[in-house]
């Protein structure tokens, strides 16, 4: 049986023709209150931190669950093992190709715009302890110990590790397993199905909680960093937001467009998503309402189960033209000297460092400091020049990765000819 996939962006169908009853006009509201709080009254509003951390909790609660139900009825309900390795083919092509542009289009903007530049900053004076810690998370990364990282230590050490890959890795496993046994494991795989179901009804539960969340860890950002943090590093925010913006309207919006939908309707469908990942500056808090709703939208549950989770770790648009533009921004206001040898050497670097980066808050961070740790040209400590306002540009990280991902499951699933083009139409329009 096929799990239900509700509407999140709606309470109860009894409710529809109440806009307050809307769960974007809900968060949007969570939004506002929280920027107000925390801006007014900032020792409150950094109080109301567990607010947030609990909602991002129940979420990632939840998304083991979600990825493994929907990944072992997606593939025990495809023709065939060939389906599933050439789905998979095709996202991580797409992944590699889109992701290593992001780099590059972080790399050029910083070139041309130069917001680091003229700030004259000695990098001997700079507080190297600040960054300590993310040095010390930095230092754990490498391609075999990512890899390694992906195989949990038990089976069901996958679902208490919050790791992604390796909940993604046993329902691969299972579902191939269920598969090759055909009717003989037919009674699992409807449990299974059942599961979903009872899975995807609590995941619209927890959404209710989600303007809670929002209120409470913006309440949290603005009133410990506050707003006239913004105002220090404004060159570097504002770079890296239109940069974001730039990627998505110039390289995103053509592909959607090649693929046969409009990459603004998909964003007006994901609003309530959307304001999700900007109130919590983390995309896994969407990450089941994303599935949901691209399923709804027309794409089949098997590529969605396996792009979808896929892309949380190996798709990252955002957090890709946040590390090549923050490394050029540390050395331009260092007065550091990048020569073309050494800024390509920092988009290999990058390339191969960002694949294990989690979508949650502080990973660019972490990744960056994993980046810089393997160019020596950029000093290191610089990365305490942009710590303060990191928090603001993990927004924009989010929000683009979260784009990203619903792109790349759409364009997928056009590919493998597994796009309802009519729910499409429908959804979006």
């Amino acid at each position: 049986m096929t799990p239900r996939t509700p509407d999140t962006d709606q309470i109860a169908p009894s409710t529809r023709d109440r806009w307050y009853h809307s769960l974007y006009v809900q968060v949007l509201i969570g939004l506002v209150l929280g920027i107000a709080v925390g801006h007014f009254f900032p020792a409150f509003g950094e109080s109301l931190k567990p607010l947030g951390d609990a909602f991002i909790k129940l979420v990632k609660m939840i998304i083991a669950p979600v990825i493994f139900c929907t990944v072992i009825t997606g593939i025990a309900g495809m023709n065939s093992l060939e389906s599933v390795g050439r789905v998979g083919a095709k996202a991580l092509s797409y992944f590699l190709l889109f992701s290593t542009l992001a780099l590059f289009v972080g790399l050029v903007v910083g070139n041309v715009i130069q917001p680091g530049a003229g700030l004259n900053i000695d990098a001997a004076t700079l507080r190297a302890d600040a960054v300590t810690d993310y040095q010390a998370k930095a230092h754990d990364q490498s391609i075999v110990g990512f890899l390694l990282a992906i195989i949990p230590d038990t089976l069901l050490g996958a679902f208490t590790s919050g790791q992604i890959l390796q909940v993604l890795l046993v329902a691969v496993l299972i579902g191939v397993a269920l598969a090759t046994l055909g009717e003989r494991a037919a009674r699992i795989t409807s449990m299974i199905g059942e599961l979903g179901a009872v899975v995807f009804k609590l995941v619209e539960i927890l959404m209710r909680a989600a303007p809670l969340g929002v209120f409470g860890a913006m309440a949290f950002t603005i009133g410990k960093y506050g707003l006239e943090t913004l105002s220090s590093l404004a060159s570097l925010i504002a770079t890296f937001y239109l940069t974001s913006a730039l990627f998505i309207g110039v390289i995103l919006a053509p592909v959607a467009w090649t693929a046969g939908f409009s990459l603004l309707k998909l964003i007006v469908y994901l609003r309530a998503e959307l304001m999700l990942v900007l109130g919590t500056a983390s995309s896994e808090a969407a990450l089941p309402s994303l599935m949901t709703k691209l399923e709804a939208a027309g794409a089949s549950r098997q590529v969605v189960g396996l792009v979808v989770p896929t892309g949380y770790s190996f798709n990252l648009d955002g957090t890709n033209i946040y590390m090549t533009m923050a490394a050029l921004f540390i050395a331009q206001a260092t007065n550091t000297p990048l020569s073309v040898h050494d800024q390509l050497l920092l988009l290999v670097v990058a390339m191969i460092s960002s694949k294990g980066a989690a979508g949650v808050t502080g990973s660019g961070f972490v990744t960056l400091a994993a980046t810089l740790s393997v160019v020596p040209s950029v000093p290191i400590a610089g990365m305490a020049l942009i710590l303060g306002i990191d928090r603001f540009m993990s927004e924009c990280r989010a929000l683009t990765n979260f784009i990203g991902n619903a792109v790349a499951t759409l364009v997928v699933a056009r590919w493998e000819g597994a796009l309802d083009k009519d729910r499409l139409r429908r959804a979006l329009g």
